[in-house]
């Protein structure tokens, strides 16, 4: 039970969107060579991986979409949109990505393993119903909460997402659905555009959509203080039996996309934050999954120190780190998320 998985395989360098695309291999050769390290090496378990089905695919994507993903396959280059391109191996890959990411989950359900991080390209978490966008083709974390519900019986699944851009596929995917819980922090404005403070979902999902745009500039102990004073309070009101982790190290504070300020004992710290909450809730069930991330010393940084946190190398203080907030800042967003979601959330 206290052992961390992940999933690594060689096929997901395979998505080649372009020689100068922000979304590149090197982000996962830096990050499988950081494994190797003596320091690492050995620590964790590796996660077999498999493609994810047509079927499963079909809980969050329509048939006309995946088709038309599959028929990139071999082509050298097919543009999706402005940002989102694939080369002859990215079919391939995101149907790993997604079908690496279900694997863990069953790992961690069934006990094998305590948690996991999937280090899966490309990333998910923009991919609508139909249409794939901000280098996402697959939602592998909406794919998996599926596939959760599905073939483990879950009635209810926490989503947090942290990376700097709101996920937009996902929050679609969901909104209408009180049995998982959408928990995002995201620089607003900014690409997509929504997850602005009253898009808290509709119908019977009303109030399981949480939101918390920021403008530019918050750092460790902002981000922390967030997680332990909203996200916390409204998880153990939620009950989740899985806590699912768009993982995205794009608010490193380097970034070239981004501009947050959060550095690797920061993201230490958010996985502390979240490990606390799912030992509280489901067993310590919680399962990371790569989102974004494109400076590669802090993506490589980064993505060590939230394995050390979940491997238990390290334990972090989050105490002592949400002590270094802007309090000022803090008094606003909580204001604003009670003002929409206190009816919702008493515990806030």
């Amino acid at each position: 039970m206290g052992i961390t998985g992940i999933v690594r395989d060689n096929r997901y360098i395979d998505h080649r969107p372009g020689d100068y695309h922000p979304e590149s291999p090197r982000r996962l050769e830096v990050i499988y060579a950081m494994l190797d390290e003596p320091e690492m090496s050995g620590h964790f378990s590796e996660i077999a991986v498999r493609k994810a089905t047509k079927g499963e695919l079909l809980r969050i994507h329509s048939s006309d979409y995946i088709d038309a993903v599959a028929e990139t396959e071999g082509k050298p280059y097919v543009s999706l949109d402005a940002d989102t391109t694939t080369s002859s191996g990215s079919y391939n890959a995101a149907l790993l990505a997604a079908g690496g990411l279900c694997q863990a989950i069953d790992k961690v359900i069934l006990g094998e393993l305590r948690n996991a991080l999937a280090l899966v390209r490309p990333p998910g978490h923009h991919a609508e119903r139909n249409r794939g966008m901000g280098f996402c083709l697959f939602n592998n974390v909406a794919v998996a909460a599926r596939y959760a519900q599905d073939a483990h019986g879950l009635k209810r699944i926490l989503i947090v997402d942290w990376d700097l851009h709101h996920g937009n596929g996902t929050q679609h995917s969901f909104e209408a659905d009180p049995s998982i819980l959408y928990f995002s922090t995201h620089q607003y404005p900014h690409y997509p555009g929504t997850g602005a403070f009253h898009e808290t979902g509709k119908d019977l999902g009303t109030g399981f959509t949480v939101n918390v745009p920021l403008s530019s500039g918050y750092g460790d102990g902002e981000y922390v203080a967030i997680f332990e004073n909203i996200l916390k309070p409204i998880a153990r009101q939620f009950e989740p039996e899985l806590i699912l982790v768009s993982t995205g190290f794009d608010i490193y504070q380097d970034d070239p996309l981004g501009g947050m300020l959060v550095t690797p004992s920061g993201f230490a710290c958010l996985t502390r934050s979240i490990m606390d909450m799912a030992d509280a809730c489901c067993e310590g069930r919680a399962v990371f999954t790569l989102e974004g991330g494109y400076n590669l010393t802090g993506l490589r940084d980064s993505v060590k120190a939230v394995l050390k946190e979940l491997s238990g190398m390290s334990k972090s203080d989050c105490g002592n780190m949400t002590s270094r907030a802007d309090h000022q800042n803090l008094d606003y967003i909580l204001k604003q998320v009670r003002t929409f979601h206190g009816k919702f959330w008493r515990k806030l």
